[in-house]
């Protein structure tokens, strides 16, 4: 008779699978995926808040980011180390828009010089840039090239003007503003028109003319009539230079 005392006791181990939870890896490795999907969702959201510019660096970078690395080194907006991402959008986006401007700017001149009658009203065709834009200015002179005196009909020269500047600024798209300037003699006529209504009226007869010719309504923003208030010759502001017709050319916003 065996004896159950000489008999072996095997004792058996079960390890239960799958309740690991927090004992295991695998909640790491979900966790991760999470926040990677959510740092790239928010990556998205920022991108599609972003203006065209912005979104332009971002699309040039995944294109190719060795070339656009190698095109922001030195030189440029780039090249300096301490300004943020924005700055650099900023300053390379004006940049770009300045040199667009001139050649806008070279262009109606060179279309300028084709017209016999407006060689010699060039030099009253003054361009400079501004904080907005460019501004093109019609300078009266000696005498009155542009509107008949103390009224708001345009001329012939002036139209043929504002032809070749409509035809060139009908192409790029940007925003415009126009703006009426006077000297500083008062309007006669004692009927409480000033020279801010003759400004205004002058700066919306040359928007009719810019509309006919090429320029699209959606790109005036707006109207503007200065009288005497932002004289060009601040040292004579009875000085015939100092009526004119401003076309403001704005930057595109970013």
């Amino acid at each position: 008779m065996v004896n159950q005392k000489d008999i072996p006791i095997r004792i058996i181990k079960k390890i239960k699978k799958g309740h690991g939870g927090h004992h295991g890896g695998a909640w790491k490795v979900a966790y991760a995926d999470f926040v990677t999907a959510m740092m790239a969702l928010f990556i998205v959201l920022w991108i599609v808040g972003q203006s065209k510019q912005v979104k332009d660096y971002v699309a040039q970078y995944f294109k190719d980011p060795g070339a656009f690395m190698e095109n922001t080194k030195g030189g440029g907006a780039f090249e300096k180390s301490d300004m943020s991402i924005g700055e650099r959008v900023t300053e390379e986006f004006l940049k770009r828009q300045q040199e667009q401007m001139k050649d806008v700017a070279e262009k109606i001149v060179q279309e300028m010089s084709k017209v016999e009658n407006l060689k010699e009203l060039i030099k009253q065709i003054k361009m400079e840039f501004t904080k907005e834009g460019l501004r093109i200015e019609l300078v009266e002179e000696s005498q009155s090239f542009f509107f008949d005196v103390g009224t708001s009909n345009i001329k012939p020269e002036a139209i043929l003007i504002l032809e070749v500047i409509a035809k060139q600024l009908g192409e790029i798209k940007n925003n415009v503003v126009i703006e009426g300037h006077t000297d500083a003699r008062p309007y006669l006529g004692g009927t409480g028109y000033t020279n801010f209504e003759l400004s205004a009226e002058r700066a919306n007869s040359a928007r009719r003319v810019l509309m006919d010719k090429g320029l699209n309504t959606k790109q005036i923003v707006e109207i503007r009539g200065y009288a005497d208030s932002r004289l060009r010759n601040k040292a004579n502001p009875l000085d015939v230079t100092n009526r004119r017709i401003s076309i403001l050319v704005k930057y595109d916003e970013q």
